[in-house]
């Protein structure tokens, strides 16, 4: 009897503490934990998120039918509202955010050009690098390769990360000592009779993903403004949002990789987002002018049916069911994303390692749709 009344009182012990968990882990669902860092934090169900849902979404991760997330945190109305850390990260941990650091260079350029720093996106390239030269495979239309192009993966330099085979894919790039030289000195590309050239192509433009490009304009940015890129974001971008933890990556020549890399904080990545979709201003304060904000999201080359680009940002439509949300997004390998939806006012966050995988980024946004999509009410 004794035995029985013990094995009672030990199960009921058991249950307690099990609902205190379960009651803390809803709690950490419902209000995102508040910090000195600039955000101010609000309840997911005052702002239309389900935390059933969301509560749903952190059961598939942890039950690994999402492979290898490491957090997801999310903003509506200007309040962070989410936050949810998985694989033993945490909100101080510093994310990998790989190409999502490409529509930051971006933001560098558009900071540049808005200060009179750089003139215009129509500037040509070459004549930054009057040092590099003379050049490999030399060609009159690289005089004609100018800032935009760069922006929108659209230069005629024979560059595709896509293509394992293309003389400036990343990897090759990452085996020579100067990186920008490496871009300057590609070929010109030629067009298969079966590859769209960029006078039959909507816009005007042929996309080809390209990060030895993306460096090449942190090296624009960096003789424009006169320092080194990596101050001049600190400065005039990550300063003004309170972001004091950064980690670039740099070359062999110690320039900083504007391509990819960059460690940041998912609270930080998500003000980026928020700055964006505040058209440039980040708690009343203006980061980046209105203008650039509208160009840099606006399409300029058509990647394949469901996807556009604007200046190394991604355009696409979302589904939530039958609705479909058009959102601009920066994106990186593994899955990681950074993704403003205007028509809902929300900046969403997904940071994963699950790099050079098949489906890395169709995992990411299944469960964007399928969760943090559907949590909106």
């Amino acid at each position: 009897m004794l035995g029985t009344l013990l094995l009672v009182c030990f199960a009921v012990i058991c249950s307690v503490w099990s609902d205190s968990v379960v009651a803390q882990e809803a709690k950490g669902t419902a209000v995102a934990d508040s910090k000195s860092d600039g955000w101010s934090t609000t309840n997911a169900e005052m702002v239309g998120l389900s935390t059933s849902k969301l509560q749903d979404m952190e059961s598939a991760i942890r039950a690994d039918q999402f492979k290898k997330i490491t957090s997801v945190v999310i903003a509506r109305h200007g309040k962070l509202a989410y936050e949810g850390y998985f694989g033993g990260s945490d909100a101080s941990a510093l994310m990998e955010s790989r190409s999502a650091t490409k529509s930051i260079t971006s933001m560098l350029i558009g900071i540049a050009t808005d200060r009179g720093l750089l003139a215009n996106v129509d500037t040509p390239v070459l004549p930054f690098f009057r040092d590099k030269q003379p050049l490999q495979n030399p060609d009159p239309r690289k005089e004609k390769i100018t800032v935009e192009d760069l922006l929108t993966m659209s230069s005629l330099l024979e560059c595709d990360d896509w293509n394992d085979f293309s003389r400036g894919n990343e990897e090759r790039m990452y085996l020579i000592e100067d990186w920008a030289k490496f871009a300057l000195d590609l070929p010109i590309k030629g067009f298969a009779p079966w590859v769209t050239k960029p006078k039959d192509a909507p816009y005007g433009r042929s996309f080809s993903y390209c990060t030895a490009g993306a460096f090449l304009l942190g090296q624009v940015v960096e003789r424009s403004v006169k320092m080194p890129v990596q101050d001049f974001a600190r400065k005039n971008l990550f300063d003004a949002l309170g972001i004091e933890k950064v980690d670039w990556k740099f070359s062999p020549l110690g320039e900083a990789q504007t391509g990819g890399g960059l460690g940041l904080r998912s609270r930080d990545l998500l003000k980026l987002g928020q700055l964006y979709l505040n058209g440039g201003i980040w708690n009343s304060k203006r980061v980046v002018s209105e203008s650039w904000v509208k160009v840099s999201t606006a399409p300029h080359v058509r990647i394949d049916d469901q996807t556009l680009y604007g200046y190394l940002w991604w355009l696409k439509s979302f589904k939530a069911g039958e609705q479909a949300h058009p959102a601009y997004f920066m994106s990186g390998n593994g899955g990681n994303k950074v993704v403003v939806l205007p028509d809902l006012d929300m900046v969403v966050v997904i940071t994963s390692t699950n790099y050079n995988t098949k489906g890395m980024h169709e995992q990411t946004e299944k469960l964007l749709t399928d969760y943090v999509l559907a949590a909106v009410r």
